[in-house]
Order: structure tokens, then C-alpha cells, then sequence
């Protein structure tokens, strides 16, 4: 039996690379629903490790085995391409709500990998602005 499929937020899928204190939540999380993600969160995500190892909050040992488990789950995650509609919905949740551009990129995928149906389509993240984002756009949201 599969698991069920999320959309997942790099927010979300950094502490499954390095401990942190939503490390123990998102590895549940990840133990339950199946990654669904944008191309580019593996970029997003080496960008966090890279910010956490220059920041002095985990070591270069701890980035590179993190930047290794980042490459594990990329592997085994569904990947939503780029698509015509991803840049205006992003720019369209970029009016609505107070998000970054990556962070509306990233909803805008998740509007994509669900047909733009997103009524009882779950969102993890571990920001909490994305998460009423995206709370507010119909999803069913997991916070990390």
C-alpha cells in the first residue's frame, strides 16, 4: 500500500537533513505522506543547509551529510514541473498574500500538483506564513 501524497515546502524538508527542533515532526510527517515538490527545492534546500552551516548552526560535518540526505529524498520524491501557469499564479499569490517569491513559487507548484483542486490537498511547511497561505487557498496544511 502507498502512502499518501503532500506537497512539501523545502521549510519542511530541511529538518529531515539536519536535527532541528521540527526534526522529529517532519520525519512523522514524512513517515505518512509521500513528497510531492517543486524542481527547484533541492536548490532551496541546499540553500538552507548552506545558511544553517554559515550561521554556526551545525557543523560542515553535519552540511554534508545533510546535503546527502537532501540528494536521498530528492530521489525518491514527485517532482512538479515547470508549467506555463506556475509564474502567473505565483505573481496572482504573490497580490494575495504576504509571501517571498520563492515561498509563492512553491504554493503555485503545489496549486499545479493538485490540478488546482486543492480542497482536502495537504501542505507541509514549517513556515508559518506560507502555511496560512496556503490555508487560505483551500489546502489542508501539516506545520512541521
Amino acid at each position: 500500500m502507498s502512502q499518501p501524497v503532500a506537497y512539501w515546502d523545502s521549510s519542511a524538508l530541511v529538518p529531515l537533513c539536519v536535527p532541528q527542533s521540527q526534526s522529529i515532526r517532519a520525519g512523522v510527517l514524512y513517515e505518512s505522506y509521500e513528497v510531492v515538490t517543486w524542481w527547484a527545492t533541492k536548490v532551496e534546500m541546499i540553500s538552507g543547509l548552506t545558511r544553517l552551516e554559515r550561521m554556526g548552526q551545525i557543523s560542515h560535518v553535519q552540511f554534508l551529510h545533510g546535503k546527502q540526505l537532501a540528494g536521498e529524498i530528492v530521489r525518491d520524491w514527485v517532482s512538479v514541473g515547470s508549467s506555463a501557469s506556475i509564474a502567473p499564479d505565483a505573481c496572482a499569490l504573490l497580490e494575495a498574500h504576504p509571501l517571498r517569491a520563492a515561498d509563492a513559487l512553491q504554493l503555485a507548484a503545489a496549486f499545479e500538483a493538485c490540478d488546482h483542486k486543492p480542497l482536502g490537498y495537504v501542505f507541509v511547511t514549517a513556515d508559518q506564513r506560507q502555511a496560512e497561505a496556503a490555508r487560505q487557498s483551500g489546502f489542508s496544511v501539516e506545520l512541521v
